[in-house]
């Protein structure tokens, strides 16, 4: 019997310990499911923060479009890309933290509907929509990019890499099914950190890119610029500021604006506006384009600098040099607020697009290029504490008052200073509208600025064969090398 009694204890001990044996590294402390609203509210935050960011690792587009100066390290004003690694850092914030919480988001929507099919449409869509931004933008920058077998983790160390062009056909569907297929009822409520769950606002921002989207292909596919565009106007896009995608942050740390972060937080003062906008907002002689007058938006954007022959001095754009921090103009204190708002996408910008859309000719848009052009200068104006009677005065301004004849510089400069503090979309429709003139770097000449990142620096060793094919679809792996919708020369080189 005693024989019997240990056997059985022992057995117990074996089945016991059996049943807790945990599979290797797994952390049992740690949750094995994310729930579907966290990764939206995460991927979210995620995507917006890296957009808006200000850091030489990760996000450089203000240096290169000549919104910032560096103050003390001045690399990577001067295109340096590779010792930081920044388009590694910038394809792995996006492509890690944002897109793979949407890709499995929407997986997890998709695979039930929990009784409701038409909120199962509408967060579906949501996630399609920011799907859709997150690999556009990607391609804006770096051109061709792994995409049908991308976020696939180890299903897909090795991704091969798509066509740009086809990547836009593919994703202008998925936007133009998605803004399509909202439905009466529920969305993704308290999770949506950026309309709340409002399914109208969501098919607005959605119908926005579609236009955004459809006109980066004006020059190089007309045909679908036209059809993506009449789809978003069908749809509706922006009418007003209050709609735009802006993110308001907390404003209590982590959940606060990137530009507190590096300035506050990190207590660095490594960024000054460039003398290239300050000279053009301030009409300066010496300014690369001659607005007539000041720029209202000018106090709103910097602070005046004593000591100097002239309040308002910018940094000069990329010297070969450190430059004092104190002998120039600053960004206004509201871009040092922790819940200052980052942007997406605002009717700013769908205003500028609509100009040139009527411009073009043949888009169905309603209204003239000088309406929207008008609209859009006064709406930023009003939104950086403007008033109407300022904006009347610099639209009647010379170099500013709308010229359909010069309608690419005109567009192109004032976007360029509207979208002051928007590196990713300012940089990108430099690129395409070639305009505002940039300084020259010193020792550069203008066709060094760059037109996009090269590819991920480790790219070479993780996935060679397909990096070396990229390449060469693209004409080579260089800054030089433009995006596919980059076919008209710039005027300056």
């Amino acid at each position: 019997m005693k024989i019997i009694k240990y056997l059985l204890v022992t057995l117990t001990v074996i089945l016991a310990v059996t049943q807790c044996k945990l599979p290797d590294n797994v952390n049992p402390k740690r949750a094995t499911e994310v729930p579907v609203e966290t990764l939206l509210t995460n991927g979210l935050q995620a995507y917006f923060y890296q957009i808006d960011r200000t850091n030489d690792n990760t996000n450089t587009c203000r240096l290169y479009v000549q919104y910032f100066q560096q103050a003390t390290y001045f690399d990577e004003s001067r295109y340096l890309m590779q010792d930081r690694q920044i388009p590694d850092g910038f394809i792995t914030e996006v492509y890690r933290d944002a897109l793979m919480d949407f890709k499995q988001a929407k997986d997890i929507v998709m695979s039930d509907d929990l009784g409701d099919p038409d909120g199962q449409a509408n967060r579906a869509a949501v996630l399609d929509i920011l799907m859709a931004q997150g690999f556009l933008t990607c391609v804006d920058l770096f051109g061709n990019l792994p995409y049908t077998e991308a976020l696939q983790l180890n299903d897909a160390t090795q991704p091969t890499y798509d066509d740009a062009a086809t990547i836009y056909q593919s994703e202008l569907t998925n936007l133009a099914n998605a803004i399509e297929s909202f439905r009466p009822g529920s969305g993704w409520g308290g999770a949506d950190i950026l309309y709340g769950g409002d399914n109208n606002l969501w098919k607005k921002y959605g119908a926005s890119l579609l236009l955004r989207y459809g006109m980066r292909l004006a020059d190089v596919n007309p045909d679908l610029s036209k059809t993506a565009v009449a789809t978003a106007l069908a749809v509706g896009v922006f009418t007003s500021q209050e709609e735009a995608a802006f993110l308001h942050w907390v404003g209590v740390v982590p959940n606060v604006n990137p530009i507190y972060t590096a300035f506050v937080v990190d207590g660095r003062k490594d960024y000054m506006p460039t003398n290239t906008i300050v000279d053009i907002m301030a009409n300066h002689d010496d300014a690369n384009h001659d607005l007539g007058g000041v720029d209202p938006r000018l106090d709103n954007y910097f602070t005046t600098v004593e000591g100097q022959q002239r309040p308002y001095e910018g940094a000069v754009a990329g010297l070969d040099g450190a430059q004092t921090y104190a002998l120039f103009s600053h960004f206004q204190d509201e871009f040092f607020e922790a819940s200052f708002p980052s942007m997406l996408c605002d009717y700013v910008e769908t205003e500028f697009f609509l100009a040139e859309a009527a411009q073009r000719g043949g888009y169905g848009v309603s209204g003239t290029a000088e309406e929207h052009y008008n609209n859009a200068i006064t709406a930023s104006i009003l939104y950086w504490h403007g008033t109407q009677e300022e904006a009347d005065a610099y639209l009647a301004l010379p170099g500013v008052a709308y010229d359909a004849a010069k309608w690419k510089e005109r567009i192109g400069v004032q976007k360029w200073i509207a979208q002051f503090n928007r590196g990713v979309e300012g940089w990108t429709e430099w690129k395409r509208l070639d305009y505002p003139m940039l300084n020259v770097p010193e020792g550069f000449v203008y066709g060094d600025i760059p037109l996009r990142y090269v590819y991920p620096y480790n790219e070479v060793l993780q996935n060679k064969a397909n990096y070396e094919a990229a390449a060469a679809a693209i004409g080579g792996d260089y800054t030089y090398t433009p995006i596919f919708w980059d076919v008209v020369p710039t005027p300056f080189n």
